[in-house]
């Protein structure tokens, strides 16, 4: 088993038949309309793979990208219950290649994004995919705030962070004219990017190879085949049996879960531990207007407080020119609840009985508070954003889009910081991983750690 891994406790547009339910076949869909594409020679007539991928958002393409390629003899299938791939969290984020500074060194975290970043820009330049490597500050802007500044320095280095400088008051307004600040780090190895589009090139590229990607399939249940199905000529060759909601089925040999917001569900779906259970947070972003986006030219970042468990309202460009603001973290109350009235009982009463949401509350009571007031009155953002721009106001600025992440949280209260992959044990756990912590930077990271779920997978599955 790979060290790093561990657990907290054809044709294009050529149908070749149809699998259960009638999904056509097509080379590039419109947008809302069902993919499944089997290229490379592969049998669209059979709904049965050596390696099932769960979950077309950026990891799971990339897993399965990179799985096909390592082995381009084996039938590949990615499943994924939307319409169109990536579109929730791969789709509903900042944008920013991040370059590791944050993170604990040794974690996989700053490991994985460090060889991501750089993976990334790699990956854009082979593909001609645009990219802005626009660079971040990470702005002191209270003397309290310069010892932590200076740790997170250190860290950077000793995560491999290129070109990390301490700047002052003065190379500050020559990067950023209208932001103050004492003191700050400057991170040009910071890029944007439109992580939909990175994500939709993966699926290209595995669609290419071979593999088929079936979307409208939302996974209800996994379960071991109880017998071989009627006239198989490869009996129990394919002995795991993914049903989705309208009972159609898919058999595979392995799976690889990928699921994002769901992660811990499919995990328990399959017999293996429920955790450590996701908790979605929303993150809710404004826009500022066009005549003021002159105001900023890169990412600029507070310096985060280790008391809290996010980083703070910050401005992010956007390859589309406009500039984010934020994002708060409030909790949603709908695992893809984009907007503050979303509401699914079933999730919150997860959240609450499951979770140990409880704990974090009362750990982070004022905080979660101020997060709430921030998310109903512009007026506190801004306040906020001024520490930075002094320029900004409430007229200057208008609501944004929002996203959520999926969160995993352990039984204490605590957020669980880092990657986490996990198997389970028994006949079925013992032929799948699960992705099941993956938040930000996983965009970033995506395809060091597709790399990382190749090797675990070759190696636990003797592929």
């Amino acid at each position: 088993m790979v060290p790093a891994l561990r657990y907290l406790g054809s044709v294009c547009g050529l149908a070749r038949g149809g699998f259960p339910g009638g999904f056509s076949a097509a080379c590039a869909p419109a947008p809302g309309k069902p993919w499944l594409l089997c290229q490379g020679g592969r049998r669209a007539s059979t709904s049965s793979f050596d390696v099932v991928i769960i979950g077309g958002g950026i990891v799971g393409l990339a897993s399965a990208r990179a799985l096909i390629l390592r082995h381009p003899a084996l039938s590949i299938g990615v499943l994924e219950k939307e319409k169109d791939l990536a579109i929730h969290q791969t789709g509903h984020n900042s944008g920013v290649i991040h370059s590791g500074i944050y993170y604990k060194p040794e974690s996989l975290k700053a490991k994985l994004c460090v060889q991501g970043a750089a993976l990334i820009y790699e990956y854009c330049n082979q593909k001609g995919i645009s990219y802005k490597q626009c660079g971040k500050l990470i702005v002191a802007v209270e003397q309290e705030e310069i010892p932590r500044l200076q740790a997170l320095y250190e860290r950077g280095l000793q995560n491999g962070v290129q070109d990390l400088r301490l700047i002052q008051q003065e190379d500050i307004k020559k990067k950023e004219p209208y932001c103050r600040g004492l003191m700050a780090i400057d991170c040009p190895y910071t890029g944007i990017v439109d992580y939909r589009q990175v994500a939709l090139s993966f699926a290209q590229d595995f669609q290419e190879a071979g593999g088929c990607v079936l979307t409208n399939f939302e996974v209800e249940d996994i379960e071991m085949a109880k017998e071989s199905p009627s006239r198989s000529k490869d009996g129990m060759k394919y002995p795991i049996v993914i049903r989705n909601t309208k009972g159609e089925e898919v058999r595979c040999q392995y799976v690889v879960t990928c699921a994002g917001l769901y992660s811990d569900r499919i995990s328990e779906l399959s017999g293996c531990n429920p955790n450590p259970r996701i908790v979605p947070f929303r993150g809710d972003y404004l826009l500022l207007k066009p005549e003021k986006r002159y105001l900023v030219k890169g990412n600029i970042y507070p310096v985060p407080d280790s008391r809290f468990p996010f980083l703070g309202v910050h401005f992010t460009p956007r390859m589309d020119g406009s500039i984010w603001l934020g994002p708060n973290a409030v909790l949603a109350f709908k695992r893809e609840g984009y907007r503050p009235f979303d509401f699914s009982g079933r999730d919150i009463m997860d959240i609450i009985i499951k979770s140990g949401l409880i704990k974090l509350v009362f750990q982070n009571f004022s905080y979660g508070v101020n997060e709430m007031y921030k998310a109903c009155f512009l007026s506190a953002t801004v306040k906020h954003l001024q520490k930075f721009i002094p320029e900004i106001t409430v007229s200057d600025i208008l609501r944004g889009p929002a996203g959520v992440r999926a969160q995993a949280l352990d039984r204490d209260g605590n957020l669980v910081e880092d990657f986490v992959f996990d198997g389970g044990v028994g006949v079925i756990g013992n032929r799948i991983l699960h992705v099941r912590n993956a938040p930000s930077p996983a965009a970033t990271s995506s395809l060091a750690i597709s790399g990382m779920i190749a090797d675990e997978v070759q190696q636990r599955f003797k592929l």
